[in-house]
């Protein structure tokens, strides 16, 4: 049977893993208000009735979390009239020119050696926390433009699920939404219609082989455990959330306050 989008997240042509994370309940009894706050993937490739449609939601800022090679390789965003546009690369979770160029065109030995035995996996863990431990000003500066003036917003990076995962975390960890509902929100990005797709520089069977496709699923898939290292990370690191972002991130009370306030019903 195959999945229903629901009506209120339209299946956007050529822009994946879009979604409101409006209705998440916070650890007080409060939800984070609609129409406020989005992810996606990235939006080089939305058709013209995709940005009439994001035209449509207001916003006020796009996030775009790519770095150069990422933009080099995909395109720029759309262009929507009267929205501003702020690039923050943050390190990719699955790095490296050379990395991505063996996944697109690696034979299945070169990929067995490079992904086999979790070493995929570990990749993404490794830099889940390496971005959280070392992008604390980009994350400051997202929560200080949300706190002030930059909503309606739109979080994207390339496949919408690592850095813009990361990102609408430490957002909603910074209003107080429940750790489940953030890893819930999270793992929404492994809907069918929702995934990235994954491409291979040959279009022969074998380049998407069983075996092929198993070794690059980790890559490619939202993992609790990749977004629980983050949360290990910040308690391993700053001892607790508000530690975190207070001398992490440089948020003050009052700033979170002011989120709140822009973000919660």
């Amino acid at each position: 049977m195959t999945q229903q989008v629901p009506s209120t997240e339209p299946e956007l042509a050529g822009v994946r893993n879009f979604r409101d994370v409006g209705g998440l309940p916070t650890v007080d009894g409060r939800r984070v208000r609609h129409g406020l706050l989005y992810r996606s993937g990235h939006l080089a490739h939305a058709t013209d009735e995709d940005a009439a449609f994001l035209a449509s939601l207001d916003l006020h800022t796009i996030f775009d979390f790519r770095n150069a090679a990422d933009i080099g390789l995909e395109g720029p965003d759309v262009e929507l009239p009267g929205v501003r546009n702020l690039n923050f690369p943050l390190t990719d979770p699955a790095h490296g020119a050379e990395f991505w160029t063996m996944v697109r065109d690696g034979d299945l030995d070169q990929l067995r050696g490079l992904l086999a035995d979790g070493k995929a996996a570990n990749r993404m863990i490794t830099s889940y926390r390496t971005i959280i431990k070392e992008r604390t000003a980009e994350h400051g500066r997202v929560l200080r433009e949300l706190a002030e003036e930059s909503v309606p917003a739109l979080m994207h990076c390339a496949a919408g699920k690592d850095r813009a995962g990361l990102s609408i975390a430490v957002a909603l960890l910074a209003v107080g939404v429940e750790r489940d509902a953030i890893v819930a929100d999270y793992l929404e990005s492994n809907a069918p219609h929702r995934r990235y797709k994954v491409r291979r520089s040959s279009s022969a069977a074998q380049a998407y082989s069983p075996e092929v496709m198993e070794l690059l699923s980790p890559l490619f898939e939202a993992r609790a455990e990749y977004l629980a290292a983050a949360f290990e990370t910040i308690e391993e690191t700053w001892g607790d959330t508000d530690t975190y972002l207070e001398r992490g991130l440089k948020i003050t009370p009052e700033l979170r306050e002011r989120l709140r306030e822009r973000l919660l019903d």
